[in-house]
């Protein structure tokens, strides 16, 4: 005689554990705990697990700070030859610099006689250009002198150095290159439907960032206004969808919803939005400004390894100095510890490849002083271009 499935003994307690495991495995453990972020009644609140942020405060320690350099009147580039960049740094500061650079960028196992110099110095000759990583972090220092003097709309107060990104990394993790999708293969490809986690596995486009970081692609989702003329070639679905790739990156590189930045009853009015939508609108503009003044401009030296398979150089996005946290480093300020790496560089700085236009600044993209002081505490200025645009 057959016995009905259902019917066995043995079947409904173990057909109830594993109804009651799959309820648990879709619940979080502890609970989480919530950050009101805007107006109550307006959803924007911020959802934090205890656990997993006890483990990434652990991941994001910083490393110790070089002790204090004796301060000396002679200049490093009076000792050194062909020092472009860090020259007029005094000689004693030069050298503590340069033992945290070799600190947050060599890994250990790339040590020779126990020398983290050899990755980027020729020791038969230290002023020579002989290995291409000299050349690179030369560009790199310039870089991040650039990040923190010029784009403080951003990275202010907190700052950047090379740790932000490296965390004792030759290469950062999280960098990237144009991914050739199903062109690779001669299939040709849309951009879209393809299993990525940078659109956190949606069908969205999967390259989001080549659109967005290698141009000055306009950022929207909704016009202001129905059927308003113009906007065609500005807004439309298979546009919307790459936006909506983007930020769905964005939101995964930070570890945060949508509501970090934007209020959920009217994604795109700027005056209902945080103020980390005006710190996220300079940071598009200054990674773009990165990888094209100084990342590409690297690509004749670099060797492959260091490229995509379409031979374009790694790149910086938003996870490159993120990795998973809203701040980076959970706001840490290294910088106050070596400010030579926040004055602007006499150096001059490499051509960009390929010049963007110049950003319009909406009006309601204003620095924090700004947005304090006017009525409510919030972004109150018409945008200088309409509804929607990032």
């Amino acid at each position: 005689m057959k016995v009905s499935l259902f019917s066995a003994p043995k079947i409904l307690p173990l057909a109830a554990v594993g109804l009651a495991a799959m309820i648990v495995a879709g619940c979080e453990r502890p609970p989480p705990e919530s950050e009101q972020r805007g107006y109550r009644g307006v959803g924007m609140v911020a959802y934090v697990n205890p656990r997993i942020l006890a483990a990434q405060h652990r991941a994001n320690v910083p490393p110790a700070v070089q002790p204090p350099a004796v301060p000396v009147p002679i200049a490093a580039g009076t000792v050194y030859k062909n020092l472009q960049v860090l020259g007029d740094v005094p000689l004693t500061e030069f050298t503590r610099l340069m033992l945290a650079l070799t600190e947050w960028v060599v890994p250990k196992d790339q040590w020779v006689a126990g020398q983290g110099c050899v990755y980027c110095h020729d020791l038969a000759d230290m002023a020579a250009d002989t290995k291409y990583q000299k050349v690179v972090s030369r560009s790199m220092i310039t870089m991040t002198q650039r990040a923190n003097a010029a784009w403080g709309d951003h990275v202010a107060p907190t700052g950047v150095t090379c740790y932000t990104c490296h965390r004792g990394n030759a290469i950062p993790k999280y960098v990237w290159t144009t991914n050739p999708g199903r062109a690779a293969s001669g299939q040709g490809a849309s951009g879209q439907n393809r299993l990525s986690a940078v659109p956190a596995f949606a069908s969205l486009p999967y390259d989001p960032m080549t659109t967005f970081f290698d141009k000055d692609t306009t950022i929207a989702i909704t016009p202001a206004t129905a059927l308003s003329p113009g906007w065609n070639d500005t807004i439309n679905t298979k546009k919307t969808e790459w936006t909506y790739a983007l930020m769905m990156y964005m939101s995964r590189s930070l570890g945060v919803g949508c509501n970090h930045c934007h209020n959920s009853r009217q994604f795109a009015d700027w005056s209902q939005s945080q103020l980390t939508r005006t710190k996220a609108w300079y940071a598009i503009r200054m990674v773009r400004e990165i990888n094209h003044a100084f990342v590409m401009p690297l690509s004749d030296i670099l060797p492959a390894t260091r490229k995509g398979p379409l031979g374009d150089p790694m790149r910086v996005g938003c996870e490159t100095c993120h990795q998973g946290i809203n701040k980076p480093l959970f706001g840490e300020p290294m910088l106050k510890d070596y400010p030579v790496l926040g004055q602007p560089s006499p150096a001059v700085v490499p051509t960009p490849d390929v010049v963007p236009e110049p950003a319009v600044v909406p009006a309601a993209v204003q620095t924090d002083a700004e947005v304090l002081n006017a009525p409510g505490g919030k972004v109150t200025g018409e945008a200088a271009v309409q509804e929607g645009l990032m």
